[in-house]
């Protein structure tokens, strides 16, 4: 695999929501690593974007990794807008005690290229706390093999009642 590469000098574009080039590293690469579409045919960014009922995040190669996608599915879930969610380093997601958990889930991935089943606690911005349903996590890595992040989609998630 060839040196890291952060998605920041990969894809130039400050709004990565709907560009057709970091559409085709999230699918190109979900397809490759796990062997099925992330999006069916025909389905292009502005369908993963706004009409996807499901959540995609993805977060970028820097030190303290930071979210540089999140669909509007996953918007509403975390409750940050777009601008919110892409300066938002991405161990936010978890709160403060089950970050080592999920710190562990993505050096499980950087090994084995992706995890599926994943279940897992998160908190939204108002601190309303929710377990992500049957996720998968996945390497980021571009057609040439260069490692550009890592990303997550999950179909469902459930609330957690407050204590």
């Amino acid at each position: 695999m060839m040196g890291a590469m952060t998605i920041d000098s990969a894809y130039p574009s400050t709004d990565l929501s709907v560009d057709p080039d970091f559409f085709a590293l999230l699918t190109g690469s979900y397809a490759r690593i796990v062997g099925a579409p992330l999006a069916g045919t025909g389905r292009g960014p502005v369908w993963l974007y706004n009409e996807a009922p499901f959540a995609v995040v993805a977060h970028n190669t820097d030190s303290d990794p930071r979210f540089v996608y999140a669909n509007k599915t996953a918007q509403a879930c975390f409750e940050y807008s777009w601008d919110e969610f892409i300066a938002l380093p991405s161990r936010l997601s978890a709160e403060a005690a089950n970050r080592e958990e999920r710190q562990r889930l993505l050096e499980a991935v950087a090994r084995n290229g992706f995890m599926s089943g994943y279940r897992g606690l998160r908190i939204a911005k108002s601190g309303r706390r929710f377990t992500i349903e049957d996720g998968l996590v996945w390497q980021l890595v571009d057609a040439d093999g260069a490692w550009c992040g890592q990303a997550a989609t999950f179909p469902s998630w459930r609330e957690i009642a407050a204590d």
